[in-house]
């Protein structure tokens, strides 16, 4: 929603301003320089990109339209979840939780959570890190070590698509100013058709310096960020899990472990001790 509104504000802004300054808005629509940036754009952004960089680009802008499932019910969901593993082990045994990690899609704990059971990468690192503990004696330091790892890992992948977003937005001014040297070039051929007709082609090349600066700043380089903010949102679900396991690893109660992944998570997503004890009695 707030990427629409966004977008809108930028459109009356930019538009509302030209015309009410006098401006023809039929002389701004030039599709052969929309076809030179952009084709441009998105060539190089395939150039420069690998196949599954290029996938995560276009998966992260369907997210940024359609809103990131990282909100505070997701992490109630999630910390929740971890309550019941948790509660299981201690009740049961750490044996008892081997059957709901190797088979999360059919545990009667995991399956209540279609929302992470959706997050196949969040869904692995916390059943790995479950069967790491359920399998053997490692040392607290080690296991966070190593998960910090692997959270380093992710934040790079989940980081890579709004850095390539943004070295496109970087590049629209200049592809802008491109396609205007080319109308420049076009208009040379228009010298000896009068001042009418040679005004005419300078200002459609003009268009194009407009629309690659336009874009690059006004539409693309707010999408990378944004893009870098759900990311982030994203990797706070990876540090609630690391927090939550390391401390149920040193030996606190199952509520005291997911207190430990509250804290990890930001404060405007983040539920109240009294929601989230209310949420798992729920559950």
């Amino acid at each position: 929603m707030l990427l629409i509104i966004g977008s809108i504000i930028v459109i009356v802004s930019v538009l509302g301003g030209y015309v009410l300054h006098g401006g023809n808005l039929m002389v701004l629509w030039q599709p052969t320089e929309l076809i030179i940036i952009f084709g441009a754009a998105i060539g190089s952004f395939i150039i420069a990109n690998p196949l599954h960089t290029v996938k995560e680009v276009f998966a992260g802008i369907l997210r940024l339209l359609t809103g990131s499932p990282f909100n505070k019910s997701y992490y109630m969901d999630l910390l929740s979840m971890l309550y019941e593993i948790f509660d299981k082990s201690r009740k049961q045994g750490v044996m008892s939780i081997e059957e709901d990690i190797d088979n999360p899609e059919s545990s009667q704990i995991f399956s209540r959570y279609p929302a992470i059971m959706k997050s196949k990468e969040l869904l692995a690192f916390t059943t790995d890190y479950l069967r790491i503990i359920s399998a053997g004696n490692m040392a607290t330091h080690e296991l966070e070590g190593m998960m910090e790892n692997e959270i380093d890992s992710r934040q790079h992948e989940l980081e890579e698509p709004a850095h390539a977003v943004n070295k496109i937005a970087d590049a629209l001014p200049g592809l802008g100013i491109v396609a205007a040297v080319l109308g420049i070039v076009i208009t040379m051929n228009f010298l000896s058709e009068g001042p009418e007709r040679i005004g005419l082609s300078v200002a459609a090349a003009l268009v194009g310096t407009f629309l690659g600066i336009w874009m690059g700043y006004g539409f693309v380089g707010p999408a990378s960020i944004a893009m870098e903010h759900a990311a982030k949102y994203e990797l706070k679900a990876y540090e609630c899990v690391k927090s939550s396991i390391v401390a149920t690893v040193s030996g606190q109660a199952p509520q005291m472990a997911i207190e430990f992944g509250r804290k990890a998570l930001p404060t405007d997503k983040r539920p109240s001790f009294q929601e989230l004890n209310d949420h798992v009695r729920s559950k």
